[in-house]
């Protein structure tokens, strides 16, 4: 029921029921009255419009996890972190979710930190054969670091044949004080990563019913001051029930993974190719025959064979040329590993026989930073198998001179993809300086004129002689060891000339 509402006699205080012309008075009602009165009809009253839509099924779905992981994009899910674990040694696991039907099999994941060894790390994520993907452990320590929160910048690749996709988050994890209590870690990490918070004061009851949805729930529950808080699981549709763990466990999130927004793709490059090979016809003094070109992540050196493991081939040079037998052996069909890490490019020895680093052996799969003039000796118990120096180290490239018999045959240029040159002064030596400036990008190699900044794709067509840095006679092969083939070849054609005289 509403007053009087009649603009000629504003002090009535009549009633008027709901669709009635005139009070009691005879006071006629504005026609904008009867309308909001119809209005209010349509509606119903609030309690039937609360019982409508508690009956809708969205209502259900608003509490349901699983419906909100359904339409969320992909995710980082992290696990096992346990900060009570002060000053001691840290693993928690990673694991995507929800990633794109279209991802490659094979995930690059960089991570980057003050936690980390080294300030970061490198790991992959692997689809498996039912379509999930296989969780990744990362391990710290927060022996000697300061109390507080550490963030860590998680950055996800992926290389398609046609693009490239690149997904980042950011987690923070806490480092509480050694001297913290259980409460205390509580009140300031651990009720911040709850799903459901309920609080109940002075008395007051508080219910939660309809958890019997699918998926993990996490609950914080607060309940003082002779204050109730009931919780039902699963009593109304009598779906089985799961299990209920009520305790303090170790933290478990997730992160949503943001696409970044990559350039459109360029035109696809004339002569793919992740390995080639500069030949030198008539190569002058100080310059080597081939110049062997090297494009990936990572670059493993090894022992040149036939069915070899290695990216860079390496054997050794005696005074008659390259002995693909003898000490060569000496070198392991995987000897060592050049990376690209958040630091720069660094070498790992993974052989049988050890490396040495300007004549000092780094210890086995223990990374160590590449420096200009950095000498690399095959091997460590054997010395004079092959000698390597850094001869130039570019934000994209390094390059390798053997400085033993084979030091004007070959030397190596390793590239990594997709990373540009940068304008400043690159740091060579003598020996390095006069190579031609050389980057990867859309799936083949490139030549930049470092005056004009002009970029040529370089392609067995190519007119070498006309690009700055290139001197007299020179060919562009997608092969990276071209003169193993001919000599191959010739292998095979000398059996025939026998054989017809």
């Amino acid at each position: 029921m509403n007053r009087c509402s009649s603009p000629d006699h504003p002090h009535c205080t009549a009633w008027v029921m709901p669709g009635e012309q005139a009070c009691a008075h005879g006071h006629g009602q504005p026609a904008a009255s009867a309308a909001a009165t119809a209005a209010a009809d349509t509606l119903g009253s609030s309690f039937d419009m609360l019982q409508a839509v508690r009956a809708r099924r969205d209502a259900l779905d608003a509490i349901r996890p699983g419906a909100a992981h359904e339409q969320a994009g992909p995710q980082l899910h992290i696990s096992g972190f346990d900060p009570r674990a002060a000053g001691g040694r840290q693993a928690i696991k990673l694991e995507l979710r929800g990633m794109p039907d279209d991802a490659p099999a094979e995930l690059t994941m960089l991570l980057q930190s003050a936690l980390l060894p080294q300030g970061g790390g490198r790991q992959t994520f692997s689809r498996s054969l039912r379509g999930g993907w296989r969780p990744v452990v990362v391990e710290f320590s927060s022996r000697g670091r300061e109390h507080g929160q550490y963030r860590v910048d998680v950055e996800l690749h992926a290389r398609l044949p046609d693009r490239a996709r690149t997904w980042v988050a950011t987690l923070v994890l806490l480092v509480p004080r050694l001297d913290a209590s259980l409460a205390e870690i509580h009140q300031t990490y651990l009720a911040a990563h709850k799903n459901v918070r309920i609080q109940a004061d002075d008395g007051s009851i508080a219910r939660l019913h309809g958890l019997d949805a699918a998926g993990p729930l996490d609950i914080a529950i607060d309940a003082r001051n002779a204050s109730i808080a009931q919780l039902q699981f699963g009593a109304q549709s009598g779906a089985p029930r799961g299990k209920i763990d009520l305790a303090l466990p170790t933290i478990a999130w997730d992160e949503d993974l943001i696409e970044i927004d990559l350039p459109a793709t360029r035109r696809a490059h004339p002569c793919p190719a992740s390995s080639a090979c500069l030949v030198q016809a008539e190569p002058e003094a100080g310059m080597q025959r081939h110049l062997r070109l090297f494009a990936a992540d990572e670059w493993v050196l090894g022992r040149m064979e036939t069915n070899a493991e290695a990216d860079v081939l390496l054997c050794h040079y005696g005074e008659h040329g390259p002995e693909h037998e003898g000490l060569t052996r000496r070198i392991s069909a995987r000897h060592a590993v050049i990376r690209l890490g958040r630091q720069g490019f660094e070498i790992e020895d993974v052989s049988r026989y050890g490396l040495l680093l300007d004549g000092a052996w780094p210890g086995k799969h223990s990374p160590a930073p590449l420096r200009l003039g950095m000498r690399i000796e095959l091997t460590a118990s054997i010395k004079g198998v092959a000698a390597l120096v850094v001869t130039a180290l570019l934000p994209h490239s390094v390059v390798l001179h053997r400085v033993d018999a084979g030091g004007a045959a070959e030397c190596f240029m390793l590239v990594a993809p997709d990373v540009m040159p940068g304008r400043a002064t690159p740091a060579a030596l003598p020996r390095a300086a006069a190579l031609p400036l050389l980057f990867h990008r859309d799936g083949g190699f490139w030549h930049r004129d470092p005056a004009t900044e002009l970029d040529t794709a370089l392609g067995p067509a190519s007119a070498l002689d006309r690009l700055a840095g290139f001197h007299g006679r020179v060919r562009f092969t997608a092969q990276p060891y071209p003169e193993g083939r001919t000599a191959r070849g010739a292998d095979r054609r000398a059996p025939a000339q026998l054989s017809g005289a």
